[in-house]
């Protein structure tokens, strides 16, 4: 567990194995029918990549943060957090209505509409502590449905446990609400893409990382490390897997003002560059007692150019990929300054939509198992083994129960 992070685990590398849709019905309920566990071939049929644009400055859009030492507390606070972003603008003859969004939390600000001139000059006000361009977040999604199989191999590798009473917030692309192997909230879940308000998943990632977090433990699907947990979806990426910054932005401050901690989130995604405000962001959110797993990437290289993975701090946890076989991912990102733990990530099959399962691989999948654990046990999570071909010569202990 080091400093802080951010990613769309830049969903590269997504690796899926072929499969016939169906449902697999049990007498008894999934933890106890340990004859289901699997092992998938290890061949990579498919690769998801990166979004072509991820990563790519939206031209004339700027994420700028408050200096609350400056501004004051109580700029903070929803009711007036508009009005101060307006204020600071005209102040600096910039006219108001250039505001796009604004957000809440311990480091407060907005988005807005800005020349690169008009950026410099707020950099200099005393009101303004970072600033930075908005960017793309884009994945490209790959995966093959499939037949359940209640307990998998990658649950069994990291164990399992009741998560019933537990919250897991989920930044992604959304959540399947009606998927009978799910325990959702849709009353807390947002949507924070621009013309969308439902938090309906559409893409398929989200809902299968919900699935390995807390599928339930009944008699169909698929069991999830902390079965039963509720999820709820905070959906910053659309049907394509595309969304922005500050979309990831405005759903952690909007975790802040309404999760409590032990809670978890899970940030299965993530950007080709790396953001200080995204960083702080997520530090902000940890710094409430609230735990935080993120996805490495899927670059094969080192997770430390990535946010939000290379975000170091207490309550955060950035998680590399191994196979069933404990070997490392060959598209896992890694090194030890920000990557914490490794997890299955390869060909793990999970939830999808339209009340679907279906394999897919990445830090993606990986980051979600340790989510499970922490919802389980929190900082007192452990590991059994490690990682085995770690490129960076020090092995990441896999996470487990």
């Amino acid at each position: 567990m080091r400093a802080p992070k951010i990613t769309h685990p830049f969903m590269k590398n997504l690796f899926i194995t072929t499969a016939v849709l169906g449902i697999l019905l049990a007498s008894c309920k999934k933890e106890k029918d340990v004859t289901a566990i699997i092992n998938p071939p290890e061949d990579e049929t498919c690769v998801q990549s990166l979004g072509v644009d991820n990563g790519d400055i939206i031209e004339g859009q700027y994420i700028v943060v408050y200096n609350t030492a400056t501004v004051g507390r109580a700029a903070m606070s929803a009711n007036s957090i508009e009005q101060t972003s307006e204020t600071i603008l005209t102040k600096n003859k910039i006219p108001a209505n250039r505001v796009e969004k604004t957000f809440g939390g311990e480091t407060g600000g907005f988005v807005a509409n800005l020349s690169a001139a008009e950026a410099a000059t707020l950099k200099n006000d005393i009101a303004i502590s970072a600033i930075e361009p908005d960017r793309v977040i884009k994945l490209s999604t790959c995966f093959t449905v499939a037949s359940p199989r209640l307990i998998t191999w990658n649950i069994q590798r990291v164990g399992y446990g009741n998560g019933i009473g537990k919250t897991a917030w989920i930044v992604d692309t959304g959540i399947d609400f009606t998927h009978p192997d799910l325990t959702t909230d849709s009353t807390r879940s947002r949507s924070f893409i621009s013309g969308t308000t439902s938090a309906r998943d559409e893409n398929g990632h989200g809902t299968h990382v919900a699935g390995i977090i807390g599928g339930k433990n009944n008699n169909i699907g698929v069991l999830g490390v902390a079965s039963g947990a509720t999820l709820i979806s905070l959906r910053v990426l659309d049907k394509d897997g595309e969304g922005t910054l500050s979309s990831i932005i405005q759903a952690l401050s909007y975790i802040n003002a309404n999760a409590k901690a032990g809670d978890v989130v899970n940030m299965s995604l993530g950007e080709d560059v790396s953001s200080p405000i995204l960083i702080q962001q997520v530090q902000n959110t940890a710094s409430k007692g609230i735990y935080i797993s993120i996805a490495a990437g899927n670059e094969s290289t080192n997770a430390n150019k990535y946010s939000p993975a290379n975000t170091n701090g207490t309550n955060i946890y950035t998680v590399s990929a191994v196979d069933s076989l404990d070997r490392f991912a060959s598209f896992s990102n890694y090194g030890n300054d920000v990557v914490d733990y490794a997890a299955p990530g390869v060909k793990i099959l999970s939830t999808y939509t339209q009340n679907r399962y279906a394999y897919l691989s990445g830090t993606s999948m990986a980051a979600p198992h340790v989510a499970g654990l922490l919802l389980l046990k929190g900082r007192n999570i452990t590991s059994s083994g490690s990682a085995l071909n770690d490129p960076d010569g020090v092995a990441d202990p896999i996470a487990h129960f």
